[in-house]
């Protein structure tokens, strides 16, 4: 359990805090008390996540263009990686363009701009220095809606293995690579 510096709240609190405001979000869509009240009760009885999930997941597909996209293969990389990753080799992967020889630094997000585009289900863990799903019952959640993602494996293999080819990694040394200064995602893609 992570405390947040200079509060009492643990980062449980604050994923149990997003996983009501999700919920709070799909009782306001509601149109009437009766509405109001059956979707009330189904949170009291935890039957509500599924739907702020998926209420949620559908925000993110309609953010419109590359927010959409970030959004969706952020989440897709949390949930499928082989290991958690650390925020800026998220942001480096997320830059990786299929089949682009182009991995620059300029061209991967800023974490802020990621954890916005996925609408509060993934947090950074600080204690661990990852990032992760708000709360484990999104990746149970997830792993019930497959179509969620198409080929994950097989997207986050690609895009190893066009990290590994780019002009930048290409370019490295072996002195460099084998320093503890490495780009953030060389050790990831190489590895797995």
């Amino acid at each position: 359990m992570s405390h947040i510096p200079g509060n009492d709240v643990t980062l449980t609190d604050v994923s149990r805090l997003l996983l009501v405001s999700l919920n709070l979000d799909a009782i306001l869509r509601e149109t009437s008390i009766h509405r109001w009240r059956g979707r009330l009760v189904a949170m009291a009885d935890g039957l509500g996540l599924e739907d702020a999930y998926g209420a949620t997941i559908e925000r993110i597909k309609t953010q419109g263009g590359e927010k959409s996209r970030l959004g969706m293969t952020a989440l897709m990389w949390i949930c499928h990686s082989e290991r958690p990753l650390e925020a800026q080799e998220l942001c480096q992967a997320l830059a990786v363009g299929s089949g682009s020889g182009d991995c620059s630094n300029d061209s991967a997000p800023s974490i802020r701009t990621v954890l916005s585009c996925c609408q509060g289900l993934a947090v950074i863990d600080k204690e661990a220095s990852t990032v992760r799903l708000v709360h484990y019952t999104l990746l149970e959640y997830l792993a019930c809606h497959r179509n969620s993602f198409q080929n994950p494996h097989s997207t986050i293999a690609e895009t190893c293995l066009t990290y590994l080819n780019s002009h930048e990694v290409m370019a490295l040394s072996d002195s460099h690579i084998q320093s503890t200064q490495h780009p953030p995602f060389l050790e990831y893609s190489s590895v797995y």
